[in-house]
């Protein structure tokens, strides 16, 4: 049977309810590393949310307790696709563009657009890239996000293909001819998966031995979007001073699993002008522990303040 894959390229799903609450930014800055230096992350005097929040609530939805995660990576079927095994998907890439201020709580009346605006077969696998918008009850837009799964061992016509109709800025190569104009390091906690899976994400992977050994790990690991909410507010304090609303924009590719405990440090270097006033800044973010890279071809677009450069 022969797949149309380029008729996936558009498919738009259902619009997803979502909502949270101040308690649910609160949770999500821990379950990233947020520390009692950092008051404007969780004491609400002074308080907001980090601009990378949105990126939970694909799985999240609207619960306000924990839920099962089997039930929500069930999906469904997209045109043109064969069945995707949602227990044999690891998370490739994730980018955030903030497009307004994230209120501390939603409401009613918030829902996430989601369309599928890439597909790629290999020899590997399939890989579906998603394009997400975070609506308020009004339509407008506060967050664009790409996200895209790479669906192991998958096939559809067991030939090479790709198409592609939208999807982030793309990160420019490190310099190799100077040091990083920042480096930010920091040691994740043991339970750093179980305080982050609180935002959404109950995959057992990330708390259940038997199942990270089960799936090749060796043991549990922590959730790839946690790395990734280390690495942009460790840039928030390394770029901006701390200022959470500096951050414009912020993309990574998940290259190797991170352990809770292991230590994380991000490398930094100011490519150039973004825009709106932004600095881009390309970065990388190695585990310490293992030497390998966590997250590569980083990129971002930050309102930097002076005193915070080198």
């Amino acid at each position: 049977m022969a797949f149309d894959l380029g008729r996936a390229v558009g498919f738009q799903y259902p619009h997803k309810p979502v909502s949270w609450t101040r308690k649910d930014i609160l949770t999500y800055a821990l379950g990233v590393g947020a520390t009692r230096n950092e008051l404007s992350l969780v004491y609400d005097k002074s308080w907001g949310p980090l601009p990378t929040y949105p990126v939970v609530l694909a799985l999240k939805g609207e619960d306000t307790d924990v839920s099962l995660f089997a039930s929500k990576a069930t999906g469904q079927l997209i045109p043109g696709l064969p069945k995707l095994d949602s227990k044999r998907v690891v998370h490739a890439t994730q980018s955030i563009e903030v497009l307004k201020d994230l209120p501390p709580e939603s409401g009613p009346g918030w829902k996430l657009s989601t369309r599928v605006v890439g597909v790629h077969e290999n020899k590997s696998g399939i890989i579906v890239e998603n394009e997400l918008q975070l609506l308020d009850p009004t339509g407008t837009a506060y967050a664009k996000l790409y996200s895209s799964g790479f669906y192991l061992g998958s096939k559809a016509n067991g030939e090479k293909f790709s198409k592609v109709i939208a999807g982030s800025p793309q990160a420019k190569p490190i310099p190799n001819d100077r040091k990083p104009d920042w480096v930010i390091r920091e040691k994740t906690a043991p339970e750093q998966a179980l305080i982050y899976r609180l935002s959404g994400d109950y995959n057992p992977l990330h708390i259940d031995p038997k199942v990270g050994k089960a799936l090749g790990f060796g043991d549990v690991i922590l959730h790839g979007l946690s790395s990734y909410g280390f690495a942009a507010r460790g840039l928030i304090r390394a770029v901006a001073d701390g200022d959470r609303r500096a951050l414009k924009m912020i993309g990574v590719r998940f290259t190797s699993p991170v352990a809770p405990g292991d230590e994380l440090e991000t490398q930094a270097w100011e490519i150039g002008p973004g825009p709106n006033g932004t600095v881009e800044v390309a970065f990388i973010t190695k585990d310490v522990t293992t030497g390998k890279v966590a997250l590569s071809n980083g990129i971002a677009y930050i309102k930097r303040t002076d005193k915070a450069k080198l």
